[in-house]
């Protein structure tokens, strides 16, 4: 029976490797999510743009990646709201997906998050890209997702990332579990990977 997990990328888009991504995921035929940094969308549309272009589904990772506990109510919400914003106005989506940045989060910054729209998405797998593992390295955490899992990657320059790709795609293949598209999932904080 096949398995569905969601691959995610953080932080872009990056002029280093968004497009690299891109290429490696449409070659492995599958799908992830983005987690779209406001601020480098703002300066890179055209990478956004790209995102969309090539049927990635997109989320909300605030425009500056500040820690969300530490910032009074109306900067969490203008921290959302500017990031929809902004993707709304280069691709015309309207995504329906928030991870708050470094996993920073509580029930206030959940709440303001709904309350605009958005679940929130944290994961289960980090493959600590962002701390400097190499594509090995990356491989290894991903070959212990399960059903419904979601992995944490980054799309913030790191060739590792990219190098990963296509081995991870080969390994959930032979495990029977595929890409999917993450969605709200009634009667859970958060969301669950399911088929598309």
């Amino acid at each position: 029976m096949t398995g569905w997990v969601g691959l995610s990328y953080d932080d872009g888009p990056h002029p280093d490797t968004t497009m690299a991504l891109l290429t490696a995921l449409r070659a492995g035929g599958a799908r992830a999510t983005f987690f779209i940094w406001g601020e480098h969308a703002r300066r890179h549309p055209d990478l956004l743009r790209a995102v969309a272009d090539a049927g990635m589904w997109i989320g909300n990772h605030t425009y500056t990646h500040p820690y969300l506990t530490q910032l009074a109510e109306p900067a969490v919400v203008g921290e959302i709201a500017r990031t929809q914003d902004t993707i709304h106005a280069i691709t015309g989506q309207e995504p329906g997906l928030f991870r708050p940045p470094y996993g920073d989060t509580d029930a206030r910054v959940r709440t303001l998050a709904g309350e605009q729209g958005l679940a929130e998405v944290l994961w289960t797998v980090d493959t600590r890209d962002w701390a400097g593992a190499g594509a090995a390295d990356i491989v290894d955490a991903a070959a212990t997702l399960t059903d419904g899992d979601i992995i944490l990657m980054h799309d913030l320059g790191y060739q590792a990332t990219i190098d990963a790709v296509a081995p991870i795609l080969a390994g959930l293949a032979a495990r029977d579990l595929r890409p999917g598209r993450i969605v709200p999932h009634s009667g859970q904080n958060g969301a669950v990977a399911v088929a598309p």
